[in-house]
C-alpha cells in the first residue's frame, strides 16, 4: 500500500477564488424590505465591528448622526417604519466594508458585481465570442456562395 503524499495539494480540493461579490446565505423572501433587512443584518454581523463603531463611521461619512439603534431598526424585519435610505446604504457599505451588499442589490436585477480589474478580461471574452459568431456567419455565407456557383 502506497503512502499518500501529504505535502502535495490535491488538485480536486482547489476551488477558484470568488470573483463576484454577494452573500452566500439565502436572502430570499416574499418582501423586498425583509430581504434588505436580512442583508443589512448579515453585513453588520460579518463585518467584525460593533454596531456603535459602524454607526460612528457612517456618521463621519454622512456628516450627520447615525445611531446603533437606527442600525438595529434597519436590520429588523419587524420595524417596517424604518427603512434604510440609499445614502445610508452606501455609507453602510463603506463603514462595514461589506461589498456583498452591492452584490445583493445587483442580484435583484440578475446582475453581478465584479472587481474592476476583471473588466478588460470580460470585454476580451465578449469580443472573442463575437469573433466566433462572425466566423460562423462567414462560413455560412461562404457555403451558400459555393453552393450557388
Amino acid at each position: 500500500m502506497k503512502a499518500r503524499d501529504r505535502l502535495t495539494a490535491d488538485l480536486f480540493d482547489w476551488q477558484p477564488p470568488k470573483v463576484a461579490v454577494g452573500f452566500e446565505a439565502d436572502l430570499s423572501g416574499n418582501r423586498l424590505g425583509s430581504r434588505i433587512s436580512r442583508a443589512v443584518s448579515l453585513a453588520l454581523k460579518e463585518c467584525g465591528k460593533s454596531r456603535v463603531e459602524v454607526a460612528e463611521a457612517m456618521s463621519m461619512e454622512l456628516g450627520y448622526p447615525v445611531s446603533a439603534d437606527m442600525l438595529d431598526a434597519y436590520a429588523s424585519e419587524a420595524k417596517e417604519g424604518h427603512r434604510i435610505t440609499l445614502e445610508r446604504f452606501v455609507a453602510l457599505v463603506t463603514a462595514t466594508g461589506c461589498l456583498d451588499l452591492l452584490g445583493f442589490v445587483a442580484g435583484l436585477f440578475d446582475h453581478v458585481v465584479v472587481p474592476s480589474r476583471y473588466q478588460s478580461l470580460i470585454e476580451l471574452h465578449l469580443i472573442e465570442e463575437h469573433e466566433k459568431d462572425l466566423a460562423r456567419m462567414k462560413q455560412t455565407v461562404e457555403a451558400k456562395w459555393r453552393a450557388g456557383r
